[in-house]
């Protein structure tokens, strides 16, 4: 039996799909339909697991014909992407967040796996063992995304 809950299936399933092709549409009604799930956890996913910092665009259209369209996010220029990254926060930065650029930025080929393992255990509240945490995982990621961008 399979440990995956809902919210690991659909993430899945979109993802299967946004392998084949760059965009995808999906209808919130259907995917909960097929899932036998409440609407609302679509959403959920959707907002945790396709995110900027991952590397995908959401665009939503309400109404009659609504839709959710999932993108992948080209990367066609490091230094650019390195600056979007670098705008997504500024004070603070939390744990999943860090996570999530630091994946991507594996990804794009920027770090390498053991960089990568070094930089998740960093960025850890285990790494970062301070009450203002979130504000050192912030400065420590800026340092990163500039001196990355020094090197591209």
């Amino acid at each position: 039996m399979s440990n995956q809950n809902t919210s690991d299936l659909i993430e899945a399933y979109l993802k299967k799909f946004l392998e084949e092709q760059a965009a995808i549409e999906i209808r919130r009604a259907e995917m909960a339909h097929l899932f036998d799930c409440v609407p609302s956890q679509i959403n959920y996913v959707i907002n945790t697991r396709f995110t900027i910092q991952q590397g995908y665009n959401v665009i939503s259209k309400r109404g009659g014909g609504g839709y959710i369209r999932i993108e992948k996010v080209q990367i066609s220029n490091h230094q650019a992407f390195l600056a979007s990254l670098d705008q997504l926060f500024e004070d603070y930065l939390s744990e999943n967040d860090a996570k999530a650029m630091i994946q991507k930025l594996y990804e794009e080929e920027l770090l390498t796996q053991r960089e990568g393992n070094l930089l998740l255990s960093l960025f850890s509240k285990q790494g970062i063992n301070h009450p203002d945490d979130q504000r050192i995982r912030a400065q420590l990621m800026h340092a990163l995304l500039q001196r990355l961008s020094y090197e591209n």
